[in-house]
């Protein structure tokens, strides 16, 4: 069966309300490895709820549809799909508790060709269950590795984010540790590609991996601690390409470049692999 882009157009996903406590806030900062140095207050007030604030990227994980190219007739072959990139627009600081409602539509769907794949957009906002304010908006860019030559449009609308060729102005380190990914999973993504040695082996692993939107997550940690003063307010849009896998207990190094008043290029890297594990990062935030 051939992906059908009318199908993937006219997919009514149903709205999703999910309400959230503290101890969400919490658990998905220390996924993330907040609070790993218990002297810094600042990574402190993303896991002491007597201070709280929740940590931005916790939106990608918010009023999730799933994995739903799965359960819905698409046509698109599931077993061959990867998460390609991800976007995120922060339009009101998350409260660190209470009620969201997401809601999913697909935005654009690119023909890359026969034997090339496709691409999927899916985009999310996240809104305030109390008075429908706009808090996130998420794109989602899902590479269908076996689903080319459709007849679709072959020009994707999105461009990467250029790496400057220079030396970067900055680069924040931060570590992982083993049990992170363990972690990680209770915010919601259960595939045993993270926790099951067997399942990660069949995948071509040497072990589990580290969810991609944790990595994700940490650039985000490493651009708000360096940039923003770990002021969530202050962080408005983030933007990259997942380029390698991160095993937990990795150091993860991201490299900044300013661009400009509230405008900064990124990626991130593990050196002791030689590994660029996201590429093409562009970040916004207050200056």
């Amino acid at each position: 069966m051939a992906l059908d882009p009318g199908k993937l157009y006219a997919l009514d996903f149903p709205e999703i309300r999910q309400r959230y406590s503290w101890r969400d806030s919490v658990v998905y900062a220390l996924g993330l490895g907040f609070g790993l140095d218990p002297l810094d207050e600042g990574q402190l007030a993303f896991v002491d709820e007597t201070k709280l604030k929740a940590v931005p990227t916790m939106a990608n994980v918010l009023a999730y549809p799933g994995f739903w190219m799965r359960h819905l007739d698409t046509g698109i072959d599931w077993v061959k799909v990867v998460h390609g990139e991800q976007a995120m627009t922060m339009h009101q600081p998350l409260p660190p508790e209470g009620e969201i409602v997401g809601r999913t539509r697909i935005v654009d769907i690119v023909d890359k060709g026969p034997g090339k794949g496709a691409l999927v957009y899916a985009e999310r906002e996240i809104r305030n269950g109390a008075d429908g304010v706009l808090l996130a908006t998420l794109l989602q860019t899902v590479f269908c590795r076996g689903d080319g030559g459709f007849g679709g449009k072959s020009e994707s609308p999105r461009r990467p984010h250029p790496t400057p060729d220079r030396a970067a102005d900055l680069s924040i380190a931060l570590p992982t540790h083993p049990q992170l990914a363990l972690i990680y999973r209770l915010s919601g993504d259960l595939n045993p590609l993270h926790a099951d040695p067997a399942t990660a082996a069949k995948a071509g692993y040497e072990r589990p991996i580290l969810h991609g939107l944790a990595t994700y997550g940490i650039a985000g940690h490493a651009l708000m601690k360096a940039l923003c003063g770990y002021e969530p307010g202050r962080f408005r849009a983030i933007d990259a390409r997942f380029s390698a896998p991160v095993y937990p207990g990795e150091t993860i190094t991201t490299d900044i470049w300013r661009e400009g008043e509230g405008q900064a290029a990124f990626r991130c890297r593990v050196a002791d692999r030689d590994a660029t594990v996201i590429a093409n990062g562009r970040f916004t935030y207050d200056a």
